[in-house]
Order: structure tokens, then sequence, then C-alpha cells
């Protein structure tokens, strides 16, 4: 099979099935890497920061990101096409089906169910990343929850840096009102001072 043609239908799946917003697509992303070997967990890690880091929705730029790295530029536009697709031709479809059945028992009992669904996708995506990235918890390729190893060693700047800035955003009135982009950079320029600093 063609790489762009594995490229587009990895992220058509990824678009169609990812409900809940991007956060949501980073069990697909887990899973795409384990199975084709495109990149690693800690590359997947790396690809995250990068695209909470820049404009526009995580899945996309997650899939503009990792088809780059595949594929070059071509690469990147075909698995931002097959990303997004799906979710062009629900939206069609609900758009030309809204009127019909905006007041169904079925449809809003639908979203009542894909509601807590999509928060455990999210809610194990975000216990993956904390597992690897501040305990250093690797896991297989067979799932997150299926084999742990621990690589002996706990990523401690990675945890206080993880406390500062939960306290600064939440506790300490003076910089609870700041963009994420501000902590976003400090982050950034922390990782480079420790990294040098041979932390």
């Amino acid at each position: 099979m063609s790489i762009y043609i594995r490229l587009f239908w990895e992220f058509f799946k990824t678009g169609l099935f990812a409900i809940g917003g991007g956060m949501a697509t980073l069990p697909f992303l887990k899973n795409i890497g384990a199975v084709t070997g495109w990149y690693t967990q800690t590359e997947l890690m790396n690809m995250v920061a990068v695209s909470e880091s820049t404009p526009g929705p995580i899945g996309v730029n997650m899939a503009t990101y990792v088809g780059f790295a595949v594929a070059g530029i071509p690469g990147a536009v075909i698995a931002t096409i097959g990303e997004i697709t799906p979710s062009i031709i629900v939206i069609l479809i609900v758009a030309a089906m809204l009127t019909k059945f905006r007041d169904s028992k079925y449809v809003a009992n639908a979203f009542y169910g894909l509601r807590p669904a999509s928060s455990g996708l999210i809610a194990a995506a975000c216990a993956g990343v904390v597992l690897q990235v501040l305990l250093r918890v690797n896991s297989s390729a067979t799932g997150l929850w299926n084999s742990f190893q621990w690589a002996g060693s706990l990523n401690y700047m990675g945890l206080v840096l993880a406390a500062v800035l939960l306290v600064l955003t939440n506790c300490v009135k003076a910089t609870k009102g700041w963009h994420p982009i501000v902590f976003i950079g400090i982050s950034a320029v922390a990782g480079i001072v420790l990294r040098f600093g041979g932390v």
C-alpha cells in the first residue's frame, strides 16, 4: 500500500472515531505509532508539545506533523485531509438533517452517551503522557494498561515544573489570567535551561 494511501486511511479513521476534540486523537495516534513504526512514543510526546503550542486544533496539527515526518509536505497535506474529511462529511449530513432531528430524544441520548466515552479516551491519553513524561513509565505497544516498564527513576524536574505550573494557573491570583501561551513559553525556556544545564 502506498505510504500516502496509508497516511490518508490512518488519519481518516482517527478523524472519524476521535469524538470529543483534538485530545481524543491521542489514543489513536499512540496506536498508529505502535502499528506502523512511524514514530516512537517519546516522539509522540514531542509532537503533542509542538501541536499544543502552534495555532489550530491539536488533532489537525498532529496529522500535519506526522504526515510531514513520514512523507514530507505531500504527506502532511494528505494526512491533514484524511483527518478532516470525516468531520466535513458528518457535519454536512448533520446540517442537512438538523431541523428534522433537533428535538429527537434519541439524538440527545446518543450525545449523552458519547460525552463519557470522549472523557475516557482523553483521560487515558493524559494518563499515558503523565506516566511516560513525568514518571518515566513506558507502556508496551500492546496497550497502555497491559505492560508497564519503569525506567527506575522519576523525572523530578518535570514533576516540579508541572507542580509550579499547576499552582501558577490555579492558585496565584496574579497569574491566573495569563494566556496559556505564556505558560507554554515559560515551560519551553525551562526545558532548554534544564537540558543545557545537564539536569
